[in-house]
């Protein structure tokens, strides 16, 4: 038993490694989530009241268009600020 080493003794890099990547992979997921939710949820909100008011005041898509270029605007603006905190993140992986 003298000649043995202890298994903590050695570093096991193959388990820290595929943590790493595993950690990676789920931000990734998240990311990918989060990201289709900052898109989706205000296209279809504001095309949808866009072409409601659009309805109601008798104007073609004057009002669905402001609503995705609105939608646009927002969104472009919230993935910007999240990109880089998903930046962080990853440097702490």
């Amino acid at each position: 038993m003298d000649n043995q080493t202890p298994q903590n003794s050695v570093p096991n890099t193959k388990k820290s490694a595929k943590g790493s990547e595993r950690r990676a992979q789920l931000l990734g997921l998240r990311i990918m989530g989060d990201f289709s939710a900052t898109i989706a949820i205000p296209i279809v909100l504001l095309s949808w009241l866009g072409k409601r008011l659009d309805t109601r005041a008798g104007t073609a898509p004057i009002f669905l268009i402001a609503g995705f270029i609105l939608a646009f605007t927002l969104s472009a603006i919230s993935i910007y600020r999240k990109a880089k905190q998903y930046a962080k993140l990853y440097k702490d992986i």
